[in-house]
């Protein structure tokens, strides 16, 4: 791929200011800033608890690390292979990528989304996440478009490939499975995973 979707000062800027805005959206709608256990972990590995997308990381930054190399590839094929609006976006991709990460964690966060993961997905007890998990989300993203912005493409692919498989393996869910279960859920599929 190439490197000129890197953002220039002012993608940075934006970029900032885009995080500022979803920290005080997050901070309107009442979401706790730490887990409310009252701990900050960097890592939490129990899928299946109130503390899950509670701290740092979780079996579910993978899946945002993703998000990034998905982000990065759609930004090169519209911007640079497609030259979607002449390409002039190309330079501010970081900063879009943030605010669409940022958007589904402003949703994510909402009651409908929570009780969908409820009603859905083999998340029963989810009750949505602490801001400094959301944080952590969208930094795993921007590190996700960082590393496909420095490799070529066939090692985002394989490493997509083998997060996926990881998770899959390990907790029963992975960022394909998450969507699926969202959008068209299979109760064979919640099922087996409740098995984990």
């Amino acid at each position: 791929m190439t490197n000129n979707l890197l953002p220039h000062r002012r993608a940075l800027i934006a970029t900032v200011v885009v995080l500022l805005v979803v920290l005080a959206i997050l901070l309107a709608m009442g979401r706790p800033p730490i887990c409310t256990c009252g701990t900050v972990k960097l890592w939490h590995g129990v899928v299946q608890s109130a503390e899950n997308s509670q701290h740092v990381t979780d079996w579910y930054s993978p899946s945002h690390f993703i998000h990034g190399l998905l982000f990065y590839f759609f930004a090169w094929l519209l911007w640079v292979r497609w030259k979607v609006l002449g390409g002039r976006p190309v330079r501010h991709a970081l900063p879009i990528a943030v605010a669409f990460e940022s958007f589904w964690e402003i949703l994510e966060n909402t009651p409908f989304i929570i009780n969908r993961y409820r009603e859905a997905t083999v998340s029963w007890g989810y009750v949505g996440d602490s801001i400094v998990n959301s944080m952590s989300d969208i930094g795993w993203m921007i590190v996700g478009f960082l590393f496909a912005s420095r490799m070529p493409i066939w090692v985002s692919v394989v490493l997509a490939i083998a997060l996926e498989m990881l998770t899959l393996i390990l907790i029963r869910d992975n960022l394909t499975l998450n969507v699926l279960m969202l959008l068209w859920p299979l109760d064979s599929i919640r099922e087996w995973q409740a098995l984990a």
